[in-house]
């Protein structure tokens, strides 16, 4: 189910504007393990690098992931129902170059990156992962610019304990 939110457009009387650009610097600041999101189905096979994901809750176990409203995948994942999110190794810098879109991959030849397997839904697993959460869509509403989904898992694939791909100051780290 998608329902919009209501966001305000501008500032209460009195209230200071907030800068969108020193936002997104604070943000930069604080790390943040770096996943690929993925989903194939009736939308198409698609996926997406994100770092806004985190948990919602244990039981049901829950996933909350945010995209921008303008990307091709997150309109494959609304439409397809699932999504598999893949933590992924301080290795796997390459994949998330190339569903950042920083590689000159577009669609499905962001998947000829890394070695892909499918777990219950059917959505692509990273097989060097970390950890792969497979999701079925609970929820789906738009702030703003973004969709912010959640997902109910329904299987797990825990990879090996290596070191994880985090995010900060603009730069890929190992943690």
């Amino acid at each position: 189910m998608l329902t919009k939110q209501p966001f305000p457009d501008s500032a209460a009387p009195g209230d200071a504007v907030l800068d969108p650009l020193q936002f997104r610097e604070g943000m930069s600041r604080v790390a943040a393990a770096v996943h690929v999101v993925t989903t194939e189905g009736p939308g198409g096979r698609a996926g997406f690098t994100a770092t806004a994901v985190t948990p919602v809750t244990d039981s049901p176990a829950s996933l909350l992931v945010c995209v921008n409203t303008a990307s091709r995948s997150a309109q494959a994942l609304l439409k397809n129902g699932v999504f598999c999110v893949n933590a992924l190794n301080a290795a796997d810098e390459a994949v998330a170059d190339a569903f950042a879109g920083r590689a000159a991959l577009k669609g499905q030849d962001r998947f000829t990156i890394g070695r892909w397997e499918t777990l219950r839904t059917g959505s692509p697993v990273l097989a060097s992962g970390l950890v792969a959460f497979d999701c079925r869509l609970a929820e789906a509403r738009i702030i703003a610019t973004h969709h912010v989904i959640i997902g109910e898992i329904v299987g797990i694939r825990l990879g090996e304990k290596r070191p994880a791909l985090v995010y900060q100051n603009r730069l890929y780290h190992a943690l």
